[in-house]
């Protein structure tokens, strides 16, 4: 019985030891997130489209960080553009994105069951797992989960994957915020606020 205890007790020990030595390491080699970047992601749409010619958000936000163009995300439309130029202290810049995208318009991918013949190339492309499916059975999409990034429709070698935009419902309907409110057009000074002169 004392062998038993003395082992318990020398196991113990060592587990006080070791969370003692981790906890002095977390601290130590603690590495700390560069906090504009933090920003910069919470801003972008988070699709992981890689159409800003980025793997993902987070790659692309730390690129803005380091000086590179704040317009490159279709998905996020101009709105993003703006709340990224406001954010920066940046010249709000055009959206570079193709001739034909529909920028701003938020749509869903929906796959023609009756046409899928189950290659699970889409499933392949999805950056965000939103399509459900196996091999030779036919697909379907998570619209919850599905961003719209359209990188599902290409490699579809039936052509049975369309685009449908999403209608807003009483959830989601929002107004649209003006451009420039609450500043004047000839400068960046908001209107309520009334210079003070001493007399």
């Amino acid at each position: 019985m004392t062998t038993i205890l003395i082992a318990v007790a020398a196991l113990l020990l060592l587990a006080a030891v070791f969370g003692a030595l981790l906890g002095f390491a977390s601290e130590k080699f603690k590495v700390e997130g560069d906090p504009i970047v933090e920003q910069i992601d919470a801003l972008l749409p988070q699709t992981q489209c890689g159409q800003c010619g980025h793997p993902g958000c987070l790659p692309y936000a730390e690129a803005i960080a380091n000086g590179e163009d704040h317009n490159k995300c279709p998905p996020g439309g101009e709105q993003t553009v703006i709340d990224l130029s406001e954010l920066l202290g940046r010249e709000v810049l055009t959206l570079d994105a193709d001739e034909d995208a529909d920028v701003g318009i938020k749509k869903v991918a929906y796959i023609r069951e009756d046409e899928c013949i189950g290659c699970t190339k889409c499933i392949q492309a999805c950056p965000v797992d939103a399509i459900l499916g196996a091999a030779k059975l036919m697909h379907t999409v998570i619209t919850d989960e599905c961003t719209g990034c359209d990188l599902c429709v290409e490699p579809c070698p039936v052509d049975c994957i369309d685009m449908l935009e999403v209608k807003p419902t009483l959830g989601t309907w929002t107004w649209h915020k003006p451009e420039g409110i609450g500043l004047r057009s000839d400068t960046s000074v908001p209107v309520n606020v009334i210079p003070v002169v001493n007399l």
